[in-house]
């Protein structure tokens, strides 16, 4: 088990410290949620406070798609010189490399949201007053579950020649469940409060689904690498 973290962490910093010398994903992620909260911004008056009820759409709207983003480069960089090989036929389980690959995602989105959730806020003049413990565990379950399944299946398509357009394909109809889960636990702690029991049950379900498939994805990576 040590082995497996150790494997795992030393996979992810590889991944963190080549992100901080390139600046490529985590930039384009940046510059692509900067858009989506420029455009909205424009397209709708912030002052009006039916609009506000659209901010727990937009804030899961710029992780899914700045991930996804960030989850079509997570293999290609590794295919170009046969570096998955190489790591297929060392003595690494399969798993660490998978578990190393979701957490170098999962730091490449939050570091996303850490930015572009506070620009939202401010751009459309939203005053936060709900639970802000509870919101940020949604945020971690949503982007956790989301990373999981995604890593996976970027594993899955990374040999194929449309990787970028069958990884969405693939990604969507399975993350659907815990994507609606997410958007209406963030709706209920931003917007509509008396419905905190509610949020708690959809939060529940985040984290029924993410442990499922973690575990799922986790056992069978080793073989998605075979194919």
């Amino acid at each position: 088990m040590n082995n497996l973290f150790k494997a795992a962490f030393i996979i992810a910093g590889k991944d963190l410290y080549s992100e901080w010398k390139t600046k490529q994903v985590v930039t384009t992620m940046l510059i692509f949620s900067g858009l989506v909260i420029v455009t909205f911004s424009f397209a709708f008056d912030p002052s009006n406070n039916a609009v506000r009820a659209i901010i727990p759409g937009l804030i899961w709207v710029i992780t899914i798609f700045s991930a996804i983003l960030g989850l079509n480069r997570s293999f290609l960089s590794e295919t170009k010189n046969d570096n998955l090989y190489g790591m297929i036929v060392s003595p690494t389980d399969p798993s660490s490399i998978y578990l190393g690959k979701v957490i170098a995602n999962f730091v490449f989105v939050l570091i996303v949201q850490l930015i572009s959730i506070p620009v939202l806020f401010l751009l459309f003049d939203f005053r936060f007053l709900g639970n802000l413990p509870m919101f940020l565990v949604v945020i971690l379950l949503g982007t956790f579950g989301f990373i999981s399944v995604g890593t996976f299946l970027a594993g899955l398509t990374a040999n194929s020649k449309s990787s970028e357009m069958l990884l969405p394909i693939l990604l969507f109809p399975i993350v659907s469940p815990l994507i609606i889960a997410a958007v209406q636990a963030t709706r209920i702690l931003l917007v509509d409060f008396e419905q905190l029991a509610s949020a708690i049950s959809w939060m529940q379900l985040m984290g029924a689904y993410n442990l499922v498939f973690f575990v799922l994805c986790l056992i069978l990576f080793e073989y998605v690498l075979e194919v």
